[in-house]
């Protein structure tokens, strides 16, 4: 019997194996030829045991000839093995394993397997101390290459290894879903020599040759279905919103105290003739910290209030809302007060609406939205609830995109017959190659350069570890920003030890060659002990837990200049604009993400004055932690250091279920090395498209993208098709 890709595995390789196999998640025959080898073992770089060196790294392939296990003499509860492996010429090497009994099943004799560490010497003899080890079929050693599997406790690489052999003899090549033309003008190889040379390669060439191929099947599924939703978002009618001489956007242009920037007028052009078309408008606007992003959203926001439609600001968390709506409120004046004995004719207003508010406040909230006398709404991921509605919707404008998810932004676009306008706001700068495969659904426009008045930041790093009494100073100089009549912030990872489970602890976990570490701070622990050191000055305590009522006074205080410090967690991140705030300390600054770093030091340097950034951090030299710190102390663009980011911390963070909220198929494409392979892919994707919308001529390439998507994703998409 033939079997395809859609095959359950129980078929061609037998139940006892399936079953072994669902442990690592694969069921289909599919699954399993896309379970691709994490590393291979060239035979032709292997080393004789005969010519080993001591102090090389050394990989050798060979049987277990004896296997020992015995009490270790200065541990006596520890139990050591001790193996001798012979390799096909005779050489003899000895290995040692501490915790011998977990490993005494799997070292025994006539055993074959992959012995890979560095070549010591103990009682004038070579051996490895406690190599790393990978069990292959005597049958495999003979091969060119050796195929290692990512595998578990329950299934090894070599059960992988043999099930995919088994099935690879049974299986038919799959019908091609890349052209015919693509693939010789890519000069790519068909999905079935791709699939059986990646898992059984002759030579070097056949590896290379077949993963190019198979990251080009996922960075096409990937563009095609961006491309796909990009064209669908795209055909549903959208409310113009053409530019109103003589309305509130003319009449705040000409209120404003200094010109707007270069990139400010270029940015916003593109978008007034986005709102003035029959479309809905799918733009993402990044630009670094500082860059003046809320006033072109204000702007675009104004010209749909102009035009008799409602607009809605999303924002990540109620303090950041609370600001923003404050901030559109000052920055409107008189034209954002309808209904007040000072507003100007034709003013509209500006209504606050988050999840935690009093029952009376959101009642009035929810119909001011409804009945359309708020033109501007702002609100946390209550906006996108079902229970707000609005008047007529013709604008959202979707703040820090990378705090939400792909459905939560849709939810709001998706509401009613007609689509609204979209516009997504960004400070934190995005690589080329993420841009094009996380936010291909979107126009993408970057605001450059800064607004008039902003001041240069001096970024230090404080090793504590090398200079412990350097923390004396960090509190001297707070004091000294204050004595010159500013205000300094004070950032914690976590807000209290009560919540182990804190959704404020940020940063990366202790990495390889880092000690090990002490539980982060926490704004509640240590609070006293700032208030201490800072006897005299103004203290306040502001994170995600208080309650909003609490939090909002907190931060109006501070703005008022009633307080001197802000004792907070990473509520501050974002969009928080206080100009007289000068200094900002980072504790345990290690603990937080690089491009999270950047936000935060954003904060600060919003005045006339200079601003000063300290990172304080116990990690030692030479550690990557410090490695971070560093790269954000040496430069001040964002850009850098969002390249930076995406070669510290996993891809799958920016690929997998962080951004789509779904499991994602991608095993090979990489953002960092396949960046002209994504970029092709999106030229593709999107002609094939624009040519034909629903994939009828390519029924292969619509299994490609359903492949490619998540389980829930792939039933929405294959539903639509």
């Amino acid at each position: 019997m033939d079997w395809d890709l859609d095959s359950r595995l129980d078929g061609p390789a037998g139940k006892r194996a399936a079953d072994a196999l669902a442990h690592l998640g694969l069921e289909t025959v599919g699954d399993l030829l896309r379970h691709y080898p994490r590393r291979y073992v060239d035979r032709g770089r292997l080393t004789d045991i005969a010519g080993l060196v001591a102090g090389e790294h050394a990989t050798v392939v060979a049987m277990v000839e004896k296997a020992d296990l015995r009490y270790m003499r200065n541990r006596p509860r520890q139990q050591m093995l001790k193996i001798v492996i012979r390799d096909e010429k005779g050489g003899q090497l000895e290995c040692t394993f501490f915790h011998g009994r977990k490993l005494e099943h799997l070292l025994r004799p006539g055993v074959v397997g992959v012995f890979s560490g560095k070549v010591g010497m103990f009682a004038k003899k070579l051996q490895l101390t406690h190599p790393q080890f990978e069990e292959i079929d005597e049958n495999d050693s003979l091969r060119p290459f050796l195929s290692v599997y990512p595998a578990n406790a329950k299934v090894t690489s070599q059960a992988v290894a043999r099930s995919v052999r088994q099935v690879l003899d049974q299986v038919d090549d799959p019908t091609d879903p890349l052209p015919e033309a693509l693939r010789e003008r890519e000069d790519l190889p068909d999905l079935g020599r791709a699939l059986r040379r990646i898992h059984v390669p002759e030579t070097e060439a056949d590896i290379h040759a077949a993963r190019h191929r198979l990251v080009w099947d996922e960075a096409l599924g990937v563009q095609l279905a961006l491309a796909l939703r990009r064209h669908d978002a795209a055909a549903r009618p959208a409310p113009p919103c053409p530019r109103v001489p003589g309305g509130l956007l003319d009449a705040f242009d000409s209120d404003l105290p200094f010109p707007l920037t270069e990139g400010q007028e270029a940015v916003g052009a593109e978008i007034a003739a986005d709102l003035a078309g029959e479309h809905p408008m799918n733009r993402l606007v990044q630009g670094d910290v500082g860059a003046g992003k809320t006033i072109v959203a204000l702007r675009a926001m104004l010209q749909v209030v102009d035009a008799g439609k409602q607009a809605a600001m999303l924002a990540p968390t109620e303090v950041l809302a609370a600001q923003h709506a404050r901030s559109l409120r000052a920055m409107l004046g008189a034209l954002g007060r309808a209904g007040e004995l000072d507003a100007d004719e034709g003013a509209t207003s500006v209504t606050l609406l988050t999840g935690s508010m009093g029952a009376k406040a959101k009642r009035q909230a929810l119909l001011d939205a409804q009945s359309g006398a708020a033109g501007i709404v702002v609100g946390t991921h209550a906006l996108i609830q079902d229970t707000v509605g609005f008047a007529d919707l013709g604008l959202v404008v979707v703040d820090e995109q990378h705090r939400f998810g792909v459905e939560q932004r849709d939810a709001l676009r998706a509401r009613g017959a007609s689509a609204p306008h979209m516009l997504v706001m960004t400070a934190t700068p995005i690589p080329r190659t993420v841009a094009m495969t996380v936010y291909g659904d979107l126009a993408v426009s970057e605001l450059k350069g800064l607004p008039r008045g902003r001041s240069p930041v001096t970024t230090t790093v404080v090793p504590l570890a090398e200079h412990p009494s350097w923390i004396k100073r960090v509190w001297q100089r707070i004091r000294e920003e204050v004595e010159r009549g500013h205000q300094c912030y004070i950032v914690c990872p976590r807000v209290g030890d009560a919540d182990k489970d804190d959704p404020e602890l940020a940063g990366p976990p202790p990495e390889n060659g880092e000690p090990d570490r002490r539980p982060p701070l926490a704004v509640l622990d240590i609070a006293p002990m700032i208030t201490e050191k800072l006897a005299g000055l103004r203290v306040g305590i502001l994170h995600g837990k208080l309650p909003p009522d609490e939090k909002d006074a907190v931060m109006r205080a501070f703005e008022g200049g009633e307080l001197d410090v802000l004792v907070a967690t990473t509520v501050i991140e974002v969009g928080v604009d206080v100009p007289n705030a000068t200094g900002i300390v980072l504790l345990d600054a290690d603990r937080f993400g690089l491009s999270q770093l950047h936000q935060l030091r954003g904060r600060v340097g919003r005045g006339r004055a200079p601003g000063l950034c300290l990172l304080v951090t116990e990690m030692p030299a030479a550690t990557a932690a410090r490695q971070r710190l560093d790269a954000v102390a040496s430069t001040t663009d964002g850009f850098e250091l969002a390249r930076l980011d995406l070669e510290l911390r996993r891809e799958g963070d920016v690929l997998g279920a962080s951004q789509s909220g779904v499991r994602s198929g991608l095993k090979l494409l990489s953002l960092l090395r396949h960046g002209d392979v994504i970029a092709k892919a999106q030229l593709y994707a999107r002609d094939l498209v624009d040519h034909d919308p629903e994939l009828r001529e390519h029924p292969r390439l619509r299994d490609l993208v359903g492949e490619t998507l998540g389980d829930e994703e792939r039933a929405a998409f294959l539903d639509k098709a």
